[in-house]
This record gives C-alpha cells, sequence and structure tokens, in this order.
C-alpha cells in the first residue's frame, strides 16, 4: 500500500467513523443503563449495547433521522465550523427574518439560497444513503473484501466531505448578504454570543 493511498484510507476512515458516531448518539441514550439479569443480588450483571435495536435498521450505520436530514437536504452538524464562527446558515436565517430585521431584497435572496442549497445537497445525500446501503449488504451477505472496502468506505467519504463543503459554501455566501449588526444578532438569538464568534457581513 503506497503512502498516498493509506493516507487516503485512514481519511475515509475517520469520516465514516465521525458518520457512525453520530448515528449511535441516540441509541447511546437509550440503552445506555445496566441491566441488571440472573441472580437477584445482581451478581449476573450485563451493560446493555448502545448497538441494541439497530440491528433492523438498513442501512444500519444511519438512523433513521440521518436518513431523513439527508433526505431533506438539512446541514446535520456538517457545517458548525461556520455557524459558529460567524456564518450563518440560510434557514436558521429565515426562521429568525422578522427578529434580523430582513429587507424585501434579503429575504428573497435567502430563499434562494436555501432553495438552491437543498437542490445541491439533497442529490448528495442521496449518494451516502445508496453508499451505506451498499457497504452493509456487503457485510451482511459476507461479501466483504478489503479492496471493495477500501472502495466504498472512500465513496462514502468523499461524498461526505462534498456534503460538508456545500453546506459550509452556502453559509458564507450567507454572511455575504448580512450586515454585520445582522450577523451579531444572529448569534445572540442563537445564543453565540459569548462563543467569541468573528463578523463577516458586510458594512
Amino acid at each position: 500500500m503506497t503512502f498516498r493511498h493509506s493516507a487516503t484510507f485512514r481519511h475515509s476512515a475517520q469520516l465514516s467513523i465521525v458518520l457512525a458516531m453520530l448515528a449511535i448518539q441516540p441509541a447511546t441514550a437509550q440503552h445506555g443503563n445496566v441491566a441488571m439479569q440472573g441472580h437477584p443480588n445482581g451478581a449476573e450483571a450485563t451493560t446493555a449495547s448502545p448497538y441494541a435495536g439497530m440491528e433492523n435498521r438498513s442501512p444500519k450505520a444511519l438512523s433513521d433521522q440521518q436518513i431523513a436530514d439527508l433526505k431533506a437536504g438539512r446541514g446535520m452538524g456538517l457545517a458548525i465550523a461556520g455557524e459558529l464562527n460567524g456564518y450563518p446558515g440560510p434557514a436558521h436565517v429565515l426562521e429568525l427574518a422578522d427578529a434580523l430585521q430582513l429587507s424585501d431584497h434579503q429575504r428573497t435572496r435567502t430563499k434562494a439560497l436555501l432553495e438552491s442549497m437543498k437542490a445541491e445537497t439533497i442529490p448528495i445525500g442521496e449518494r451516502i444513503i445508496a453508499a451505506e446501503t451498499v457497504l452493509d449488504r456487503l457485510f451482511a451477505e459476507r461479501r466483504i473484501t478489503p479492496s471493495s472496502l477500501d472502495a466504498e468506505t472512500s465513496r462514502i467519504a468523499a461524498a461526505l466531505g462534498e456534503l460538508r463543503s456545500s453546506h459550509l459554501r452556502y453559509h458564507l455566501a450567507m454572511a455575504e448578504m448580512l450586515s454585520r449588526a445582522q450577523i451579531t444578532r444572529y448569534a445572540e438569538l442563537r445564543g453565540y454570543a459569548e462563543s467569541g464568534h468573528h463578523d463577516h457581513g458586510t458594512q
């Protein structure tokens, strides 16, 4: 394995792990309790797996909520680097349009940004779902090989990176449309006032 291939594989694996970690969060909260079984004094104790209940999902690496978010073009936290550093997202800007005192022109452009973002990200989300389904099936049918593993995880990682980049680009475009005062107000309304974010709006 060349260094470049090894680095690509590690990067792919890391992104897949992040996606998997996001997927198990709800289940962790649900199944995090210790189940005491067997002997009355609890001598035989088993800890419920955070994966319990996921075995019937398809694909297993994605929750129902994640699938819904991918199909709807929602951010899934992929744009946090922008959101928490003074680059608002168009969806939340529209939700706070009145409080931000958006002009008619800003409202129209923000709506256009949001629709464009959805049109761009929904197909990427569908590709991620499809790729995860293929990977899941390869494991389920015991047909997975080192080469197919590399290929499928690389495909998933590339699509996830593309999705994140797309969402972040729209946060960047949104910031260009807002004044510094509006971005500051947005941060306050979203509870980021003490986060040390930087304003990147127009004058």
